[in-house]
């Protein structure tokens, strides 16, 4: 079952800062997630973040720690379908969540864990 991790949840994760992920959806990544992926979306904003100071690691860095340490890949869906996708979630302003929704709509409605209210109001296969 594919699952992908938003912005905050892709850092708490790679932090170890289990504590910050709601049960609901800790629960999701360990017995029900086989296949956790991060949209290139997430890389992005991760490298914004850490360029400003909100983080203290590079995107690659965090992109390491995940796929080695949670075994978490990113997704190669094609740009066009997510763009395409994206075209359609017009609830959002935000570029990032608008393209992380969209990357988790595109692959058939696949899981994203998420704490972020909106997403979890727009999109149906939220968890949090």
């Amino acid at each position: 079952m594919i699952t992908y991790l938003d912005t905050s949840v892709s850092v708490w994760l790679a932090q170890k800062s289990l504590d910050r992920i709601s049960a609901v959806a800790l629960d999701h990544l360990i017995h029900t997630a086989t296949d956790c992926r991060l949209s290139p979306t997430v890389l992005l904003e991760l490298e914004f973040l850490y360029e400003i100071g909100r983080i203290l690691l590079p995107a690659a860095d965090i992109r390491r720690k995940l796929e080695v340490e949670a075994g978490v890949t990113v997704c190669d869906l094609g740009f066009p379908l997510i763009a395409e996708t994206a075209l359609r979630e017009n609830w959002t302003r935000d570029p990032f969540d608008r393209l992380i929704t969209a990357h988790a709509r595109a692959n058939s409605l696949a899981w994203l864990v998420t704490a972020d209210r909106r997403i979890r109001e727009a999109y149906p296969r939220a968890i949090w």
